[in-house]
């Protein structure tokens, strides 16, 4: 090649390096075809012809274009990054280790390739590989902070947090002002559970890069998972300004502006998130959709939609543990395992408590516990009495899915479903055979890592059938066991804000069930029923004021709202017995609130709802025999707190008979709960043992 033309394809070179980071793609792949007539042996021309096609979309072409550049310029670094990338993208990332890995053979300790190849290895969940790469990439380059922030996320993936912090901390004293680092740094102290510092390291990154939504984003979390719900509620807000198609922000805002009672643009929010669910959009959070009016194949649909991804990133790190399952003798006990969040002061823990200790003397399973959060109390000390109990919270999740396989775990309960400290990277490692979706996510879980979710035939009625990606299990009773602590002594209404006479109706769901529609008609019944007050949970954030102003615009007088602080179970429980009747929400409804009310003697007025979430109470009742309770629609269950409410008589009897279920009904009996939960768990046990796959049972 002359020198003019050696010129000339310098010159064309750094134009469409130049068309290519403006983002001037049509005109790259113009120039780079035409050049190409002239210069058709220049590897770097076609492999910039080939970036320009992936830029335009056209991955066939592109594809073809850098393999050709490869077999012109076998040795260019920047062709095999650009295939490798091709390969990560593809799903394929031991294939694309593997031409980093000769790549690097040809240029030992080259930093790019380094990088490239220690991305790979964390894609395809090789972290210790990964570590140990990046850290060549960082002796090879000492003073790029990249490299630092990614040894810190090799660590973060190891749940080696201190070693993580490190790593971003040198970053940052390198690039100050570098957003990327503030993320990652907002990672780290996620992950050590600092989470005011991890919101104020993602605010800072917002105000270094304030244009990237995923900030925040991360910043909203941090401040709703801290309390801070207001601040949250705004910093979601931003996020949907900067990306009004995401659906992680969009449905956290509309969790929070319930939870806050701010309903100003409630039905908007709602219409939004129907059509995100439709649109196949993802990141919807679950629990968000259960305070929304949609219907149970809208449920479903959004719940794998939420948990495709979920799978997807797994599948490397499940690949590369690839679990097995041993074979145990015919006639040993059948290892079970309860995996939770809740195992503490906590619905869940009181809930199965009795339950643990009842199977612990039953036999015929082998019963172990698995914590995801750390001990804080008594009620912990007293399932660790009951069965073997193993503490999960500070390990990553591949080393708490080893350690659940590691014990011959034969059946999983997922307790916690897709709460704030959620199991679903767990258990799409799948450390054991058969996992169970039960009381953590009143629904379906739509994830293909769960085989069974744990019903009744109220709360998942034969029609419902179609709702559910699981097989499903039915017990012959309630599906929730029902805590039976003792309340404490109950004060006087004076005590609690009440007034001496009058009816009190009470609501103690979270305040972030009760929607627009639900809290119309609870002042329809306080105008229909004079002198009586409702008494609710007490709300966050400024909440009370917000539904006192509320009831005012209904027409009822703001101090007939009264509200119940936090108070230690026990005490809680005494408050029933001040309570006349408990009001249920739609279309989520009470679980252990509802049962709360009925162990301590309080009347339950229900709805059954079209979804799992709207149907636990009146599963409480039925199973309690007292069906009468459960109204056809909303608009019965006003009629009958209001005819109740004006009928002394009728009221007292009520009362009278909900609190003589006590010592009769079956409702209460943890000991035949415990028996029916042992044959369900048999049942699915032994199919798996002799081979045969899940299906649909009733018991």
């Amino acid at each position: 090649m002359t020198a003019s033309a050696r010129a000339e394809l310098e010159a064309l070179l750094q134009r469409l390096v130049q068309m290519l980071r403006q983002d001037a793609s049509g005109a790259a792949e113009a120039a780079a075809a035409e050049g190409r007539k002239n210069f058709p042996l220049s590897g770097e021309l076609v492999r910039l012809h080939g970036v320009a096609l992936l830029q335009l979309g056209r991955r066939r072409e592109a594809l073809s274009a850098l393999h050709r550049a490869a077999e012109l310029a076998p040795a260019s670094v920047e062709v095999q990054c650009n295939l490798a990338n091709l390969a990560l993208e593809d799903g394929r990332p031991e294939a694309a280790i593997e031409r980093l890995q000769a790549a690097l053979g040809r240029t030992p300790g080259h930093p790019g390739v380094l990088q490239a190849l220690g991305v790979a290895q964390m894609v395809a969940a090789r972290h210790e590989e990964a570590r140990d790469t990046f850290a060549q990439a960082v002796r090879a380059a000492p003073h790029h902070p990249g490299l630092r922030l990614n040894q810190a996320e090799a660590e973060l993936e190891r749940g080696a947090t201190a070693q993580a912090l490190a790593h971003v901390r040198e970053a940052l004293a390198m690039a100050p002002r570098l957003a990327a680092a503030h993320n990652l740094l907002g990672h780290v102290l996620h992950a050590q559970g600092h989470l005011a510092e991890a919101a104020q390291a993602w605010l800072e990154a917002e105000r270094l890069a304030p244009n990237e939504p995923r900030h925040v984003f991360q910043a909203a979390r941090m401040l709703e998972a801290s309390g801070q719900l207001a601040q949250a509620a705004a910093a979601y807000a931003r996020t949907l300004q900067h990306a009004p198609q995401s659906g992680p922000a969009l449905s956290r805002l509309a969790f929070i502006r319930r939870r806050l009672a701010d309903w100003h643009e409630q039905n908007q929010l709602t219409a939004r998130l129907r059509e995100a669910v439709e649109a196949g959009q993802h990141g919807i959070v679950p629990f968000a959709l259960l305070l929304e009016p949609l219907d149970r194949a809208l449920q479903r649909k959004a719940l794998e939609t939420f948990a495709h991804p979920i799978e997807q990133h797994l599948a490397p790190m499940r690949q590369q543990l690839a679990f097995t399952w041993r074979q145990p003798p015919p006639a040993a006990p059948i290892r079970v395992g309860l995996l939770s969040d809740g195992f503490g002061e906590h619905p869940i823990g009181r809930a199965v408590a009795g339950l643990v200790e009842a199977l612990a003397t039953l036999g015929g399973l082998e019963l172990y516990l698995f914590a995801t959060t750390a001990d804080d109390g008594p009620l912990r000390q007293r399932l660790a009495a009951a069965a073997p109990l193993h503490v999960l919270d500070a390990l990553p999740p591949a080393q708490a899915a080893q350690q659940i396989n590691a014990l011959g775990i034969e059946v999983l309960f997922d307790l916690t479903g897709y709460g704030a400290h959620t199991n679903a990277d767990l258990l799409a490692l799948r450390p054991a055979p058969l996992q169970v979706n039960w009381l953590g996510y009143p629904g379906t879980s739509g994830a293909p890592w769960i085989d069974y979710v744990l019903a009744d035939t109220v709360v998942l009625p034969p029609a419902h059938r179609a709702g559910y990606s699981e097989k499903v299990l039915r017990l012959p009773r309630c599906f929730l066991p029902v805590d039976r602590t003792t309340p404490a002594p109950a004060p006087t209404r004076s005590a609690c804000g009440l007034p001496e006479t009058g009816v009190v109706f009470a609501c103690f769901n979270d305040i972030r069930k009760i929607d627009p529609a639900m809290f119309a008609r609870f002042m329809q019944v306080l105008r229909e029923v004079p002198g009586s007050v409702l008494w609710l949970r007490s709300g966050p954030d400024g909440a009370d004021a917000r539904l006192h102003a509320a009831a005012a615009g209904q027409g009822v007088a703001p101090e007939r709202l009264v509200f119940l602080p936090q108070l230690p179970h026990g005490d809680y429980l005494a408050r029933y017995a001040l309570a006349d009747l408990f009001l249920d929400t739609l279309p989520y409804g009470a679980r252990a609130t509802a049962a709360d009310a009925l162990w301590a003697g309080c009347p339950v007025l229900a709805t059954a709802g079209d979804t799992f979430a709207g149907r636990v109470s009146a599963s409480l009742l039925c199973h309690a025999h007292l069906p009468e309770l459960v109204a056809e629609d909303v608009d019965g269950l006003v009629a009958m707190a209001v005819q109740l409410g004006r009928d002394p008589a009728a009221l007292a009897a009520t009362r009278t008979r909900v609190a003589d279920l006590q010592g009769q009904s079956p409702l209460f009996d943890t000991a035949a709960f415990a028996v029916d939960f042992r044959r369900a768990v048999q049942a699915i046990g032994t199919r798996r043992r002799i081979g045969r796959p899940p299906i649909d049972l009733d018991f």
